[in-house]
């Protein structure tokens, strides 16, 4: 009688009555909104994370079920520009020795180059990665892989930091890695040079990881046709990676919260 007195119809009373009964009503409500925020880059245990992270005690097992009943699927990763042209200069020994662990930023870092494709259109992006705490320190995106992208990465990642450091740098055994004017740029810096094996990616994992993470959460599902609108949303995506993007490994934080945090618990 009510709803028909108030002209609503009956599928109206049965659905309030279905939100009343789910105890998890709120909750889906909020796991829905992370899941849009990070553009569906969130899966079970970052969701489950980021709900802790603002105070909410909650099982991955739950989260999961919900978003199962929520259709909600994060984007899967599927992935490389081999810079890779024989012995053209000199190579660096292995120092890094897959010992990826840093205990503290500028300690460690890797980079490399990855070519992207969009319609007939390539680019390059050449990042330096900090292996401390995954952070994207320096990069240069361009539409040719030529030796001043490199060095241009060198000059803004080398502007955060001291001279004499000791830090290592890690890269494969590139073409522009094997050039006198950029091993005599980390020389000065009082970097020390560190390169994998030919041939042998598990060498430099961890930039390979991230480059297929970034593929995986932007290039692969937004299916660009336009590579100025991919460029702009990449630089938008290292932003969003670097401050935003928790990581499980830093305690439910992006990697900017995680070196500031380490860096006041220091002080």
């Amino acid at each position: 009688m009510l709803l028909e007195y108030f002209k609503m119809p009956s599928s109206t009373f049965y659905a309030a009555i279905k939100t009343r009964n789910n105890k998890y009503s709120e909750l889906e409500i909020r796991i829905t909104q992370i899941f849009h925020e990070h553009k569906g880059r969130y899966g079970v245990r970052r969701i489950t994370a980021q709900l802790r992270k603002e105070g909410v005690l909650i099982n991955h097992k739950t989260v999961y079920r919900l978003m199962l009943r929520l259709n909600l699927k994060s984007v899967q990763r599927q992935v490389k520009y081999r810079s890779y042209k024989g012995a053209v200069g000199k190579v660096a020994p292995n120092v890094l020795q897959r010992n990826f662990y840093a205990e503290k930023e500028n300690q460690k870092w890797t980079t490399d180059v990855t070519q992207i494709n969009i319609g007939d259109k390539k680019l390059y992006l050449s990042p330096i990665l900090d292996m401390y705490n995954g952070e994207i320190v320096s990069y240069n995106i361009s539409y040719r892989p030529d030796f001043a992208q490199v060095m241009d990465m060198l000059d803004k990642a080398f502007s955060k930091i001291p001279d004499g450091t000791n830090l290592i740098l890690h890269s494969d055994q590139g073409w522009q890695y094997q050039q006198k004017k950029y091993q005599d740029r980390l020389q000065q810096k009082g970097i020390i040079q560190s390169m994998s094996r030919k041939g042998n990616c598990l060498d430099n994992s961890v930039m390979e990881n991230w480059f297929g993470i970034m593929k995986s959460e932007l290039l692969y599902p937004n299916k660009y046709s336009d590579a100025e609108v991919f460029k702009r949303d990449l630089i938008d995506y290292i932003d969003y990676y670097n401050n935003r993007r928790i990581k499980l490994k830093l305690k439910g934080l992006s990697p900017v919260e995680y070196r500031t945090k380490s860096f006041k618990s220091v002080s």
